[in-house]
This record gives structure tokens, sequence and C-alpha cells, in this order.
């Protein structure tokens, strides 16, 4: 009797002392959050290149197998090493030359539109100061708030003259030697990538093979199958999604750039770049993209701008109902509401980049919790509850979901 009550203060003590542990080491985490936070974006930073290169390897690894594929028919089973060797090399040039492509239409057309912009913004502000006298020439209370609200922005603007230029200048050249250094360091960091690149597609099927070694070794095999197959789902989601987009994006860009053509817009090819890029972002790009173009155009002429607005709400309806559709169909699965809630979650989190990631992310996750969940309607007896679900939501899908075994009893 006496072991067993030793036995129970003795788990009593454990437990208070683990609880106790826990809030001290909670206390400890909360005091020391900006050196942690601190030290896991120095983490990520180092990481960064790596990032870029795993991200760049998944992105080429289709293409590299099928030229690969290719090389092989023509060089035959014995040159397999040169030509998964060459399969790696065409596939970075092609990619080097599409992101050089992009930079050639683009930064000649920045730099004429900046040329454009300062070349014509005096002109338009002369001319919007000339209507506005006119129209407060006519009252006379009108024309002195005028002449006081003109008197009060020279006043500003000699004393800013006298006083605020050279530290103007010290920010300048302050901000030009960060922008300097980011851009050195985007620099390395993308040289750094694509050496990783080459290396994660020289080696992808042997790290496919470890990570099913590790994953069979960890799980028992029908947790290691279930686990396998979401990993496949997961990647034929992101292929999926992104090779759509891409090739949507880019009917997309030619289309707007033959459109601004015949609508004779002065910075067409950089406009329909814009529009293609941004068109990769799903539901909110087409309007992320539409605005600095909108601004363009309205510096060069404002009924460019207006015809702008109503050609990329035409567009935009023929690739949400007609384009997006043909080539995507319903590649994620999920409801117009929870791809929105994707797009704002993620993009919230990682910006731009959760907002590219968000939608294929989230099906993912999606299709994890419905397994899950089948899952535990199965262990306990509830299949009735699928049944009159799939009967009620899903009774037009063509292929019904196959049935999901529940795990064995360890």
């Amino acid at each position: 009797m006496r072991r067993v009550e030793n036995r129970r203060y003795f788990k009593a003590g454990v437990t208070a002392f683990a609880v106790l542990s826990a809030v001290i080491l909670l206390a400890f985490l909360l005091l020391r959050i900006g050196a942690i936070q601190k030290g896991i974006n120095g983490f990520v930073r180092i990481l960064t290149p790596f990032v870029y290169g795993v991200g760049i390897a998944y992105i080429l690894a289709p293409m590299c197998n099928k030229i690969q594929g290719l090389l092989v028919n023509l060089l035959g089973e014995k040159r397999r090493k040169l030509s998964g060797a060459l399969a790696i090399l065409i596939s970075l040039v092609l990619f080097i030359l599409v992101i050089a492509l992009l930079f050639i239409i683009v930064i000649p057309q920045v730099i004429n539109s900046v040329v454009s912009i300062i070349n014509v913004l005096p002109g338009q502000v002369m001319n919007l100061s000339n209507q506005i006298e006119e129209m407060v020439s006519v009252d006379p209370d009108l024309q002195k708030l005028w002449d006081s609200v003109t008197k009060e922005i020279i006043s500003r603007i000699q004393a800013f003259r006298d006083t605020g230029i050279m530290p103007l200048i010290q920010q300048v050249l302050s901000g030009t030697a960060t922008y300097v250094s980011a851009f050195v360091n985007m620099l390395s960091n993308l040289v750094l990538a694509l050496v990783i690149t080459v290396y994660m597609l020289a080696t992808r099927k042997r790290f496919a093979a470890q990570a099913r070694l590790l994953l069979r070794s960890v799980f028992n095999t029908v947790w290691a199958d279930r686990i396998e197959q979401e990993v496949l789902y997961a990647d034929e989601m992101f292929h999926g999604f992104f090779m759509g987009k891409l090739v949507d994006s880019a009917i997309i860009g030619v289309i707007c750039f033959i459109g601004c053509a015949i609508m004779k817009f002065g910075s067409a090819p950089l406009i329909a770049v814009i529009v293609g890029v941004t068109n990769i972002i799903p539901f909110f790009g087409p309007f992320i993209g539409a605005i600095p173009c909108i601004l363009i155009l309205l510096l060069e002429n404002p009924i460019h701008s207006l015809m702008f607005i109503v050609f990329i709400l035409i567009l935009q309806q023929l690739d949400g109902n007609v384009i997006g559709p043909r080539i995507l169909g319903n590649t994620t699965g999920l409801s117009g509401f929870w791809v929105t809630f994707a797009i704002i979650v993620f993009g919230g989190f990682w910006g731009i980049v959760g907002m590219l990631v968000g939608v294929p992310l989230f099906a993912v996750i999606y299709d994890i919790v419905r397994k899950l969940t089948r899952i535990g309607l199965r262990r306990r007896g509830r299949e009735d509850m699928i049944t009159a679900y799939d009967a009620e939501f899903h009774a037009a899908d063509a292929v019904k979901p196959q049935p999901v075994k529940a795990p064995p009893k360890q």
C-alpha cells in the first residue's frame, strides 16, 4: 500500500516539475522573443539560396525528365548519364533565357515609361493648374483660397530647397548604397541557387529514394502508403496548378499585347508583361497588375487608361470563364470561398509568394483533413454520414473517392 502511495506521489511530483519547467521555458521564450526572432530570421537568410535552388529545381524537374527521355531515345541507353547531364544543361539554359527575355522586354520599357512621365508630367501639372484657375476665377472666395494654397505650396518648396536638399541627397545616397548591397546579395543568392539547382536535378532520383527509405523506416506499411500517396497528390497538385497557370498567363499576356497594340498604347510590351506575370496570382492577380498599367496610361493619355480598364475587365471575364477553365479545369477541387480564403491568409503570411502557393497548399491541407475525417467516421461506424454527404454534394462527380481504410490498431 505504501509503495502505491509513493508511486502516486512520485508521479504527481514529476507532473508538477514538468509543468513548472514548461512555464519557466515559456517565460524565457517570451522574454527572449526578439533575440529568437532575430536568430530565426538569420537562419532563414542563410537558407535563402537553398530555398531558391529547391524551388527552381522543382519547377524544372518535369521538363528535365522529358528532355532526358528524348535524349536517351536519341543517344541510346548506354549514354544515360550523358543524357541526364545534357538535360540539366538544356533546362537551365532555357530557364535563364526566359528570365533574360523578360528583363530585355521589361527594362527598356520601364526606362521609356519613366522618361515619358518626366517629360509629360510638367505639362500635365501646368494644364491642371490652368484648368483649376479657370474654375476658381468665377468665385472670388475660391480664387482667394486657391491663391493661399498656391502660396503655401511655393513657400514649402522654397523652404525645402533651402534646408532639405542636403538631407535628401544624403538619404538618397544611403538608400542607393542599401539597394546596391541588396542587389549584390540577391545576385550572389541567385548564383548559389543555380549551383544548388544543378545538384538537386542531378541527384533528384537519389533524394526521392532516400526519402522513401526514411518514410518506410519510421511508419508502418499502411501509414507509409498513405503518406506517400499524399505526397504524390501534393506534387501533382502543385505541378498541375503552376504549369496550368503559366500557360494561362502566357496566353493572357499575348492577348493583352495584341489588344494594346491594336489600341495603339505606347507601352504595350510592358503592360502585356505586367498583366501576364501578375495573372499567375489567382483571383487578385489581374487587379494587382492592372493598377500600375492604369497609372502608366493615365500619364500617357487619360482616354487610353479608360479604354484599358474596359479591356482588362473583358479580358478577365474571358480568362475566368473560358480560357482558365479549359486549361486548369477544377484542378484544386476548392470552392471559390476557400480559394479566396487561401489567397488572403497565405498572402498575409508570406506576401506575393504566399498568394502564389496558397491555393495548391491549402488544397493539399483540405485533402488531408477530408481523408482523416473519413477515416475517423469509418472507425466509429458512421459510413452513413459519408454516403449522405456524397449523395447531397458530390452526386454529379464522375469519379467517386476511393474508400480509405482505417489504420490497424497498434
